[in-house]
């Protein structure tokens, strides 16, 4: 993607001229075999049972965010279980945060579809990087709340996450982005050996439909903002649902 294919309200993210340009593959060899080994060995040797509800939700083609709570460093290998290649025939791609890239464990997420954001200090390049994979149809993995959450609760979103996505939109007509909440949970706030895990997945919200037609710098703003309130109550739902499921089963002594 050009600087030019950017509409004028993405300015913030061109300023300045020539920017070097972030990086991320999927590698031809690694990321099959880290799919397989990861669905095939790792998680069913791990956990326990695993529940997964709304996989129809996620598309096999077009711009997608998943937009997932974040409880644990295994989230990003049941993400991929539950929504990967042998569901839907495609790769994720995690925007990650700028310590998780260091040493051995960052040359494997490279690798693997992953790149850097520095949560404080956002460049320029890593925010492109994210619209141009969405410009290319990529399904993209952003943890709205940042950092990893232990409560069993929905913390403030940062805005990040909707403000690529109004941006990708209005870059190019009738792109289709969609962003799916994503609730996942495990059976302890640290899951150990056999936890149970659950990966609930709600309706697809339709970004286009925040931006009424207008790609002003107010309107992206006010389009973002409304789309952060709205996944913030569509994940808030997936929690309260899931907990009242659970609050319905009945006692049973062992």
């Amino acid at each position: 993607m050009k600087s030019s294919e950017l509409p004028e309200s993405s300015a913030g993210l061109v300023k300045g001229g020539a920017i070097a340009p972030a990086q991320s593959r999927c590698s031809p060899v690694l990321t099959p075999l880290a799919y397989f080994l990861g669905r095939r060995l790792v998680v069913p040797a791990y956990f326990g049972p695993i529940t997964i509800t709304g996989q129809h939700h996620v598309p096999t083609v077009g711009p997608v965010i998943l937009a997932p709570t974040h409880r644990a460093r295994w989230d990003s290998i049941l993400l991929p279980y539950a929504t990967g290649r042998a569901v839907t025939g495609r790769d994720l791609r995690f925007m990650v945060t700028a310590d998780e890239v260091k040493g051995l464990q960052g040359w494997f997420i490279r690798r693997l579809g992953g790149f850097a954001v520095n949560v404080r200090r956002p460049t320029v390049a890593s925010l492109r990087h994210g619209i141009e994979l969405l410009l290319e149809g990529e399904m993209l993995v952003i943890y709205p709340e940042g950092g990893i959450r232990r409560e069993d609760k929905i913390h403030g979103l940062k805005p990040g996450l909707a403000r690529l996505a109004v941006q990708a939109e209005a870059a190019r007509t009738g792109l289709g982005v969609q962003v799916l909440p994503v609730d996942l949970y495990y059976g302890a706030a640290y899951p150990g050996w056999r936890s149970s895990a659950q990966i609930n997945i709600g309706a697809p919200l339709a970004v286009q439909t925040y931006l009424q037609g207008e790609d002003s710098p107010e309107a992206l703003k006010a389009g973002a903002a409304q789309l952060t309130k709205d996944l913030k109550t569509c994940l808030e739902s997936l929690v309260t649902a899931r907990q009242a499921s659970a609050a319905a089963q009945p006692f049973v002594l062992s």
